[in-house]
């Protein structure tokens, strides 16, 4: 299924143009139906050129023709023979190649930034996190720690053969999709930060398009395509983070608004004589649900803020909450229901705004669904309307607090299905 991409442009490498003596219109053409053919293939699975012919409605001659040059670029193959049951000679069945071209999903959250890389057929190539404390360090410093990791990623791509397709950089905060801006991300501290003009400066080769996104955009859509409601065309999903995003996924599509910042409800006031946020005011819906609030509540002696000389990974976190519980500390406990009552209030507006029939939990509340969702579920049963959420259901997402990684990388597949031509043909 089609998505939206960022900023909606198809960026092509230098010197991948139209052919010599191709009028502009029939390079148009041509490039919409090698989409059409290796969406088809990429969509459908294994299917024969006749199969391909008959469903896009292309004649066999511009099949054989756009399959030849899909498959100089590396992006489609064939297997077989297929043995179908019927009289006469099997065919060749074709399929997605694309284990030489890699797409690469990059995360800069609170406390940690993670990489994951696939090839186009979603073969995962790299899936690592690395803890590192992007509050405290700056823009400076967190970029450069981002590079580093982009760099080592391309690296160990170029190592296996893979061309690299495109990289897309996941960030908590508002973005500027097509300036590659950063407009604030209240949680690291940055405020108009042109972070894709940073990474091409620090290295970052020009022929490599990169975009970024807000995280829980990119989240919500790795849920649709993959995750716990994958199909779903009306979901929310929830970051579960420090901070606390939204990515809200409307009839199949990504919902962005005007600006593209649709989604940020953790800066929802909710408690005006509440804690103060990192955005500036107080008693924002993140200071109540945020794994910041829960930490705070549950082990006060390990804040954030108070122990920046460790760098801590969201799962050490959570493994410290779970060892106080396990030690008889009742303020686990308290804490995570006092977390499930503000989730399911705030859900309660969610709902009632957009009727989806999915909130997908990410990040730390997937980890504590199970004692998160029955309280949430019953503060959401009181405040919400019944003929709405009696249609929705919570779901714990399996993504981890790779979910936005995944997504981006989805962003790039996307890119290079709408446009092959950004993938460059092989020398014989």
């Amino acid at each position: 299924m089609e998505h939206n991409q960022p900023d909606g442009r198809l960026v092509e490498p230098r010197g991948l143009g139209r052919p010599a003596g191709l009028p502009a219109d029939q390079t148009t053409v041509r490039r919409s139906n090698l989409s059409l053919v290796l969406r088809h293939v990429s969509e459908r699975g294994q299917c024969s050129r006749s199969a391909v012919a008959i469903e896009t409605g292309l004649n066999k001659t511009t099949i054989t023709s756009l399959v030849g040059e899909l498959q100089a670029r590396g992006l489609l193959k064939e297997i077989g023979p297929q043995h179908a049951g019927s009289v006469g000679r099997p065919s060749l069945a074709l399929t997605l190649d694309g284990a030489r071209v890699g797409a690469l999903g990059v995360e800069v959250n609170v406390d940690y930034v993670a990489a994951f890389a696939t090839d186009l057929a979603g073969r995962v190539l790299i899936d690592r996190r690395i803890g590192f404390d992007a509050m405290g360090a700056g823009p400076g410093r967190s970029l450069g720690k981002l590079s580093q990791v982009i760099d080592k990623a391309v690296t160990d791509l170029d190592r296996l053969g893979v061309t690299l397709a495109g990289i897309t950089v996941a960030i908590p905060g508002l973005v500027n999709a097509a300036t590659g801006t950063v407009v604030v991300a209240p949680n690291l501290g940055w405020h108009q930060v042109p972070l894709v003009d940073r990474l091409k400066s620090a290295g970052i080769s020009a022929r490599v398009p990169v975009t970024i996104d807000n995280d829980a955009n990119l989240a919500a859509l790795a849920e649709y395509t993959s995750g716990v409601a994958m199909g779903t065309p009306d979901l929310v999903y929830l970051t579960g983070e420090v901070g606390v995003g939204c990515g809200i996924i409307s009839g199949g599509r990504p919902l962005s608004g005007a600006d593209g910042f649709a989604g940020e409800v953790g800066h929802v006031v909710v408690d005006p004589s509440g804690e103060p946020c990192g955005c500036g005011r107080t008693g924002c819906w993140e200071t109540k649900v945020g794994l910041a609030a829960l930490v705070r509540m549950a082990v006060p002696d390990h804040a954030y803020g108070t122990d920046r000389h460790l760098l801590r990974d969201p799962e050490e976190r959570l493994a410290e909450i779970d060892q106080r519980r396990a030690e008889g500390d009742p303020r686990v406990d308290a804490a995570i229901t006092e977390v499930g009552r503000w989730l399911g209030r705030g859900t309660a507006l969610l709902i009632n705004l957009f009727n989806p029939r999915a909130v997908v939990l990410g990040g730390y509340f997937a980890r504590l669904a199970d004692r998160l969702i029955p309280v949430a579920q019953t503060e959401l049963d009181e405040l919400g309307m019944t003929a709405v959420t009696g249609r929705c259901r919570f779901l714990a997402s399996t993504l981890g607090f790779g979910a936005a990684a995944r997504g981006a990388v989805n962003v790039v597949i996307q890119r290079v299905l709408s446009d092959p031509t950004t993938i460059a043909i092989r020398d014989s």
